[in-house]
């Protein structure tokens, strides 16, 4: 960017941002000018009337033509605000959904440690009122500013050939204005950046409020809970007011400067009038244009000290914009698909949470993770399926690191089922065919049957078609994760990721959905997450995980013998089948 223009720099446009900011800033240029065409022929109108009050004969014809010309001006003008629409504020929306896309599409190839990092709040301000400032600058401020300053500097370069000295008087207070703008810069950022952090603040308290509304309604704590997001909104309240008081003192006082030169020229033409050096028709034609030539910059002041202080919103999509992408661009074309920690430590942040693991998944087979909560059994699950990658050791599929595969290749082995189910506001089908987007209806509703989704799916007002709400919030947990668990029959992969999948099911439906699951798993490598280890007694190795560590592997026969930390989990789970109230 260092051999790029100082404005595309200042506000990191594109290079067909730029272009277009510089089509746009023509247009409005081209529009202010055709706006002094109704005051061209107006001094000209008032000129042949003069004429004819100091005793020259009227001239009808001129008056005509200047009819003429008038008409033809509001031609000219409505022509050109139309193409000055076109040119702004149209390149300016596609631009902005330009930005948009490409952060989303940039965001899906970050890292799970980027998230870790940015909250959910922090990254949806980045996409939308990031990227709103950025639209907002490019559709009604920027263009219009450079085309107020170009016109005015034309406009006072034709009123010289008139007399220069009062062209002057014009032109003189437009840099004192803006150096009473940017004179307030600095003190301006500051605030700008801390109303950026307090409006951060609020719209994570407003988030963590509006997901924690159930327990906070059930716990009766309305008044405990709402002090964090009274504080935020009271801290945005607070600054907002500084940031209004600054700009408002340093627009007002800008504006008065600017607004000085009409008293400027006032003050000169009636001095050199007087003197007999001015023509009282030329005094005339200053006065009406100059009470006009300003108009354009008067209406975009107040956007200045913002446009000045975009960069902080600017230098946040950059940010993000330049995040790695996660590594490895290889097509995860391997010959099996047995998967293999070997000595795997990774950890959230400082928070350790795995130490030197190593087991084997093995093809055609099942593996269990069983253990205490925390223990890893999730995060082992993640970096399978590369949300994340280790920090020490190594993940690989027939032999080969994973860390070399695109995310999306070595995800699309996956089919994957996890215990905190995502559901998005479409249809039902839709949702399920999430798992294979070229899925016909009838394959749809096979994988739905093989769930047993068809007796809740069909009990819905439009069936399959019935729009399910934001994360599904029309149906129980137990039917989220069965529509889950039919994107992941309907995917087909060669490697299955359970996370707890039967968690949310009643023993009837869970006996039902096993079934299922055992079908999904015929053949393929199948790495499933438990906490009640009835339901993995069977399977084919069980790698029991301690803080992070393996504790021991084996089949459930085998960890029952060695009388370990399995068959302690065992002997307690069994106890608690036979708890009452």
């Amino acid at each position: 960017m260092a051999d790029k223009p100082l404005i595309q720099r200042s506000f990191g446009l594109t290079d067909d941002a730029y272009r277009d900011l510089k089509g746009s800033a023509l247009a409005c240029t081209v529009t202010n000018l055709s706006l002094m065409i109704p005051f061209v022929v107006t001094v000209a109108a008032f000129g042949c009337i003069l004429d004819a009050l100091t005793g020259r004969p009227l001239d009808a014809n001129a008056l005509w033509w200047l009819c003429g010309a008038g008409a033809v001006g509001l031609v000219a003008v409505f022509l050109a605000a139309r193409h000055d629409y076109r040119k702004t504020y149209l390149s300016a929306y596609t631009q902005s959904e330009r930005v948009r896309l490409d952060l989303a599409d940039h965001l899906r190839k970050l890292p799970m440690s980027f998230f870790n990092r940015r909250g959910v709040s922090d990254v949806a301000e980045s996409i939308m009122g990031d990227v709103t400032g950025l639209e907002s600058m490019l559709s009604s401020t920027l263009p219009q500013l450079i085309a107020g300053c170009a016109s005015t500097v034309i406009v006072c370069a034709l009123l010289a050939l008139f007399d220069w000295r009062l062209a002057l008087c014009v032109v003189v207070t437009l840099p004192l204005a803006f150096g009473i703008v940017l004179g307030g810069r600095a003190r301006e950022r500051r605030l700008f950046e801390r109303q950026n952090a307090a409006r951060l603040e609020a719209l994570a308290q407003v988030q963590e409020y509006v997901e924690s509304i159930k327990d906070i309604r059930a716990c009766r704590m309305v008044g405990p809970a709402a002090k964090g997001l009274a504080g935020a909104l009271e801290a945005l309240k607070r600054i907002a007011f500084k940031v209004e008081l600054a700009v408002d003192v340093s627009v007002s006082s800008a504006n008065t400067v600017l607004r000085a030169g009409i008293g400027l020229v006032v003050f000169a033409g009636v001095h050199l009038l007087t003197g007999g050096a001015l023509s009282f028709t030329t005094l005339l034609m200053f006065l009406l244009i100059v009470s006009r030539v300003y108009g354009p910059i008067v209406s975009i002041a107040p956007q200045l000290p913002n446009l000045l202080n975009l960069s902080t919103k600017t230098a946040r999509i950059q940010a993000v914009m330049a995040e790695p992408e996660s590594t490895g661009r290889k097509e995860a074309a391997v010959e099996s698909h047995r998967i293999e920690f070997d000595r795997v430590t990774f950890g959230y942040g400082e928070r350790p949470v795995l130490r030197e693991v190593s087991f084997t998944a093995e093809e055609g087979q099942v593996t269990a993770l069983v253990g205490l909560s925390g223990s890893g059994k999730s995060t082992c699950a993640k970096l399978a399926a590369r949300f994340w990658d280790p920090q020490e050791g190594a993940v690989r599929a027939g032999g080969a690191d994973i860390r070399g595969f695109s995310e999306e290749s070595w995800l699309s082995h996956m089919a994957i089922v996890f215990q905190d189910v995502v559901l998005f506001d479409d249809t039902v089908a839709e949702n399920i065919r999430i798992g294979r987007a070229d899925a016909t209806d009838e394959e749809v509703r096979e994988a739905a049957r093989a769930a047993h989704c068809l007796e809740f799916v069909e009990r819905l007002p439009q069936g399959f078609d019935t729009p399910l709400g934001e994360n599904g919030a029309a149906l129980s947990g137990g039917e989220r994760q069965r529509l889950s668990i039919a994107r992941a029959l309907l995917k087909d992969a060669p490697v299955v990721l359970l996370d707890e999948a039967t968690s949310a099911l009643d023993p009837e439906n869970e006996t039902l959905v096993q079934e299922a699951i055992g079908a999904l798993a015929r053949g393929k490598t199948v790495l499933v997450i438990a906490h009640r280890l009835r339901t993995v007694a069977g399977a084919h190795k069980i790698v029991v995980l301690d803080a992070g560590a393996v504790a021991e592997q084996g089949t459930h026969d085998e960890l029952l013998a060695a009388k370990g930390l399995y068959a302690r989990l065992w002997s307690l789970q069994q106890q608690s089948l036979g708890w009452s109230l």
